[in-house]
């Protein structure tokens, strides 16, 4: 099993400005100035190890898109985010641009987690087939409401793709892809859902979109058996514990802290921390992956865990 991410901000999309940039470029001068680097230097192995990823790279921009690959056919995502754009274009670069069958999972209906839909060209295509997967009863309104007038310039009725709707059930496993996928209810302002992807003797669970309060430290609590012995598990951790306890409670997220324990309390092998605060910078983001690290380490030392933190590109492989 194969899962690529190709978005994981929170709320919206995030731009990189001027500002930003300036700062990574200043990092990176003062750091080659540190070390002496000077003309006819190995500038890739400067770059590979001195240099933080904040610094070179990117956690990336886009809203939820996450590709899931079991081994069956087709394509099958997790949700519409902007990230889609991505996906889409890699995918025609790839497989051409007709012939191709689409399975979107949808986690809930706000609009973070649709608006890379009307941007998708293989929709726009003929011959290739999409289905929507979802819990809520409103998902195919959602999608025409969001490509009708006055919010878009093409009608989701002129799109070329043959587009179908399946309802899903909570707790009632189905083959998407060649994978058996469960949605599990979330809590979350007009409810989300997560999803167990099992095949091949692998698990992967998408739980993004969800909050979790003092039930959770509950011996019996439902959510410890959604992602039990999971290989790797995407987790919403927008928020520090303080936000999330706080000024952030009710708004239908989580916290690092949270995802760590449960993860751990469930024998989960691998934490992947999604859904990330759009106020963050890229240092901000790897100092909270630090932390979080750290704090892994402290909870129940005793259980492994890796703690990864999602970015536009990433692959994991199980």
């Amino acid at each position: 099993m194969k899962v690529t991410v190709w978005g994981c901000r929170g709320s919206l999309p995030v731009s990189t400005t001027a500002p930003t940039i300036r700062r990574k470029v200043a990092r990176a001068l003062r750091a080659a100035a540190r070390k002496g680097l000077g003309p006819g230097a190995d500038v890739d192995a400067f770059i590979d190890s001195e240099l933080p990823f904040s610094v070179w790279g990117t956690y990336g921009s886009n809203t939820c898109c996450v590709q899931v690959d079991g081994g069956g056919e087709g394509v099958v995502v997790v949700d519409c985010g902007s990230g889609l754009r991505d996906l889409g274009l890699a995918v025609l670069a790839t497989r051409g641009p007709s012939g191709g069958r689409y399975d979107f999972i949808m986690t809930h209906l706000h609009w973070d987690h649709l608006m890379g839909f009307p941007f998708f060209t293989p929709a726009y295509v003929p011959g290739n087939v999409i289905r929507f997967h979802g819990c809520h009863e409103a998902l195919e309104r959602a999608l025409r409401t969001q490509q009708s007038p006055p919010f878009f310039p093409v009608n989701f009725d002129d799109l070329g793709a043959d587009i179908g709707f399946e309802t899903l059930a909570p707790g009632r496993s189905v083959e998407i892809g060649g994978m058996a996928v469960t949605p599990f209810a979330q809590n979350h302002p007009g409810g989300s859902y997560g999803y167990r992807f099992e095949a091949r003797g692998k698990c992967f669970v998408m739980s993004t979109d969800s909050e979790h309060r003092e039930d959770a430290e509950a011996a019996d609590y439902p959510f410890l058996e959604h992602i039990r012995g999971a290989d790797l598990l995407v987790f919403d951790a927008q928020y520090t514990f303080q936000a999330a306890s706080t000024s952030k409670r009710d708004w239908g997220h989580s916290s690092n802290i949270a995802g760590v324990e449960l993860a751990k309390r469930a024998g989960v092998r691998a934490l992947c921390l999604f859904h990330q605060e759009p106020t963050l910078d890229d240092a901000s983001i790897e100092a909270f992956h630090d932390e979080t690290c750290r704090y892994a380490r402290l909870f129940m030392p005793e259980t492994p865990l890796e703690v990864l933190m999602a970015r536009d590109g990433m692959v994991v492989e199980l």
